[in-house]
């Protein structure tokens, strides 16, 4: 700034310190509450609620929206919604590095690794033949355990047969039993 009394620069430092304070005081740049878009000075709405919080608006379709309690994140044309969205992101923001994952060979509770190395490196003949020796025992070891029911029931029927009479689950544990009627 030129100093007309004294006719020279007075230290430019000092004004642009003015100016920038200035500037940031009475042009500042707002967001609004529900949009996210820039506010400008002379522009938008200024919501004050009961609780005595203030909200700015950019126009009064967001007044509106918000007051509606719309959620700014289902509605395509803020900020929050293309955010969410990743719209209007410049690729090379956009593209990050993915960090590639470092395979680790581990051990599962029941085996170690070698016995898994091993297993996994047998022939599938070898494989195949174990695998129908353990679903032979399987099966054998199921048809043990059938025969033995079957059995276990047939001498259940033969002393039901002997006379003595059958018996529910309540029967046996000490319900009423009905007596049947004999006469008409």
């Amino acid at each position: 700034m030129f100093n007309t009394r004294t006719r020279d620069w007075i230290s430019s430092d000092f004004h642009q310190s003015i100016f920038l304070f200035l500037f940031l005081f009475f042009f500042r740049i707002e967001i609004c509450a529900f949009s996210g878009a820039k506010i400008y000075p002379g522009k938008g709405k200024i919501y004050v609620r009961v609780d005595s919080r203030s909200f700015r608006f950019v126009n009064g379709k967001a007044e509106s929206l918000f007051l509606q309690r719309k959620n700014p994140r289902k509605i395509s044309w803020t900020v929050l919604f293309r955010r969410m969205h990743k719209k209007g992101i410049s690729e090379e923001v956009a593209k990050k590095r993915t960090r590639r994952t470092v395979k680790h060979q581990r051990a599962v509770v029941g085996a170690s690794w070698e016995a898994i190395r091993a297993k996994r490196n047998q022939k599938p003949e070898v494989r195949a033949a174990a695998r129908a020796a353990s679903v032979r025992d399987a099966k054998e070891k199921k048809k043990a355990e059938d025969a033995k029911k079957k059995a276990e029931k047939a001498k259940n029927a033969s002393s039901a047969a002997r006379g003595q009479p059958k018996v529910s689950k309540q029967g046996a544990k000490g319900a009423k039993v009905a007596i049947a009627n004999t006469s008409r």
